[in-house]
């Protein structure tokens, strides 16, 4: 049996993920696992920004083509069972959205179909397979600066929504009779959007992040006040159910971090324990961003594992941040510390 190659590794590692996360893989996982298709651009294609996903992808139509080649392999060998499901633009009309450039049907058709465990029960993969169809959200976006709206011409810095032309104004794009629900409570938004009959997700860009994040919701004013009569009506028994839920994500978070400090153990016998458990909580906090909390750093992945033990070397053990306050441009100052990190992981390696 030949040796896998790199391409095949990253693709079988990133499919097994998602189906572990989600019971569930598609082609879209996978390169988004890997880093091809960056989560951020996919944001922009499926609420129509882009003509297609090729046009957000980090490589060209011939590499994902290959990636999508290897992914089919795989799935034949695990007897994994396909679905057909829409993928269907964020924007008033819901057209189906594209991802390649040629719109070849074949490659279209692959893209499109979803795999499930061959032993997951059919009602459980209908239920899968109609949440996946569902159509997007509508998307509004709080700009950064002032825009034009391609409607009425008024300039606006408040919400706009993106159209074929260009952004329009909350007016032109009716719907400025819905009201701002801020994000923060959920029981409110999920009663709030039920009981509207029309309702858009409100986005800003963040540059720190790179990507729009979630501010709230735009819903019907008579929606947001019988959303609250119903939330005063329990808000005992949910006050309680949230306090459960923390005391389980607390126990669930304490033992995904000492997973982990034992995975950096057995990538790195030498690395201390104490350091080994510092690595873990830092990287590894809920809600943090960091490596230990993506998709791969809670499978214990090792690529993963070790891009969070070489950040904190980084930052612990080499002169980085030093460098950073002098002045030193990020990528300058990576070069310059990159045989102060090799060296400490090398000793980290060896054999306790």
């Amino acid at each position: 049996m030949q040796p896998a190659s790199k391409l095949e590794r990253r693709v079988v590692t990133a499919a097994k993920q998602a189906l572990r996360r989600q019971r569930y893989v598609s082609p879209l996982d996978v390169l988004t696992g890997m880093g091809w298709v960056p989560l951020g651009l996919v944001s922009d294609w499926r609420q129509g920004r882009a003509p297609h996903l090729e046009a957000v992808a980090a490589v060209s139509g011939d590499r994902l083509a290959d990636a999508l080649e290897v992914f089919r392999r795989w799935v034949a060998s695990r007897g994994l069972r396909p679905s057909q499901v829409e993928y269907l633009a964020a924007t008033r009309d819901r057209r189906p959205l594209r991802f390649t450039a040629a719109g070849d049907l074949t490659q279209e058709l692959t893209y499109r179909t979803h795999w499930t465990s061959a032993d997951l029960p059919e009602r459980q993969r209908e239920r899968l397979t109609a949440r996946q169809s569902k159509p997007p959200d509508l998307v509004v976006v709080q700009p950064l600066k002032a825009f034009t709206c391609v409607g009425c011409g008024r300039i606006d810095a408040d919400l706009l929504m993106m159209e074929d032309p260009g952004p329009a104004c909350l007016t032109c794009a009716d719907l400025d009779h819905l009201v701002f629900l801020p994000a923060g409570d959920a029981a409110l938004t999920r009663r709030a959007r039920q009981a509207s009959r029309l309702s858009a997700v409100v986005v800003r860009f963040s540059r720190s992040r790179k990507r729009h994040e979630r501010q709230g919701l735009l819903v019907e004013e008579a929606a947001v006040e019988q959303a609250e009569q119903q939330c005063l009506s329990d808000e005992e028994a949910r006050a309680r159910r949230r306090e459960r839920d923390r005391q389980r994500r607390e126990a669930a978070d304490e033992r995904f971090q000492q997973d982990l400090a034992e995975q950096i153990g057995r990538l790195f016998p030498s690395c201390p324990p104490m350091r080994a458990a510092a690595i873990s909580r830092h990287t590894g906090t809920r809600g943090s961003g960091r490596v230990g909390r993506s998709a791969a750093g809670r499978a214990l992945d090792p690529d993963a594992v070790t891009r969070a033990v070489v950040a904190s070397v980084r930052h612990e053990d080499t002169a980085y941040d030093e460098l950073l306050m002098a002045g030193v441009p990020r990528e300058q100052a990576r070069e310059r510390v990159r045989d102060d990190i090799d060296r400490v992981l090398e000793r980290w390696r060896r054999p306790a």
